[in-house]
This record gives C-alpha cells, sequence and structure tokens, in this order.
C-alpha cells in the first residue's frame, strides 16, 4: 500500500524518533517496509525514513534504481546509529520527498560506517561510500529530526523561504 508522505511543517520531522523495541510485531513492522518500498516506488525517490510517513521510529529504507544507471543499493536500516562519518566532503545537489520542488546542493563526507538491523532482525555492520553513503546520511538526518535543508546558507534559505511556508500551509490543512 502506497503510503502519504508527510510534508513539511509538520512537527513529526523535527523530532527525534526512537528506537524499535525487538519485540515489536515483526509482522507489522515487515508490512511497514513493505509499504514504504512501494511508496517510493511510486515516488520515484531513493530512500524514505519513517516520520516521512508519521512514523516516529528509527527505520530508513534505501533503493537507488534512478541513480545514473549505477548499480542499485537496496536496503532496510532498523534502529541504524552511525559510528564514523570520514572521508572526502563533496557537494551533490540533493532533494527531499517531504520538500517537494526544492533542491540544493549539500556538502556531506564520502564514507560512512553505520551499526544497524537489516529487514531479517540481523545486526549489521558496512561501511558505505559515495552516493549510498551521501543517502544513508539523508535518511539518517530524518531520524535525528534534521532536514537536508539545514545544510543551506542563510541566502539559499531566504530564497525557498515562500515556498517552504506553502508546504507549511498544505501540511497543517
Amino acid at each position: 500500500m502506497v503510503l502519504p508522505i508527510i510534508l513539511y511543517g509538520n512537527p513529526i520531522l523535527r523530532k527525534k524518533c526512537v528506537d524499535i523495541d525487538l519485540s515489536y510485531c515483526k509482522k507489522r513492522i515487515n508490512q511497514l517496509i513493505k509499504d514504504m518500498f512501494e511508496t517510493i516506488h511510486q515516488a520515484k525517490g531513493i530512500g524514505l525514513a519513517a516520520p516521512q510517513i508519521g512514523k516516529n521510529i528509527r527505520l530508513f529504507i534505501v533503493d537507488t534504481p534512478y541513480l545514473n544507471g549505477k548499480d542499485n543499493y537496496k536496503e532496510v536500516f532498523i534502529n541504524a546509529k552511525i559510528l564514523k562519518i570520514h572521508g572526502k566532503e563533496f557537494k551533490f545537489n540533493e532533494g527531499c520527498l517531504s520538500i517537494p520542488g526544492i533542491m540544493g546542493h549539500v556538502k556531506r563526507k564520502s564514507n560512512v560506517l553505520i551499526e544497524y538491523y537489516d529487514h531479517n532482525w540481523k545486526k549489521q555492520k558496512k561501511t558505505l561510500t559515495g552516493i549510498c553513503a551521501r543517502v544513508i546520511l539523508h535518511e539518517y538526518d530524518h531520524l535525528e529530526g534534521k532536514l537536508f535543508i539545514d545544510y543551506f546558507s542563510s541566502t539559499k534559505k531566504k530564497i525557498i523561504e515562500k515556498k517552504l511556508i506553502s508546504l507549511s500551509e498544505k501540511s497543517s490543512s
């Protein structure tokens, strides 16, 4: 089932998410994960975090079939913790399903070491690089109540201010 995506202005996007209790009904979380993948496929997104669908839990998914014909990376991240962010910093033009119509260059490091549970509730620890690292850092920020626009300069924030106000108004109606 395709889920509605929460828009900028909804307070859940600014809340720090809570860990999922491992006793949480696996069937329920598995259905949520399936629905999240359906949602990003329909929206042609490459990542989706639980707060973007109104859930204040530490869950996000990544599926990158739309990135310049590169190999697809698909993964579920439950209770993720970033252990290290390192490497060369590079700019990339980011967007967000919760902030449609707004794009901007964000500087992020090229590598991330992350620990998490996968869709089988198996603990994983991986270092990811390049665009995959960037997508993970973007989605992880959602779990921390942070948005990609927070990285924008004050000038860029001023330029997009009216669009953000408009999205906030849509979100509250």
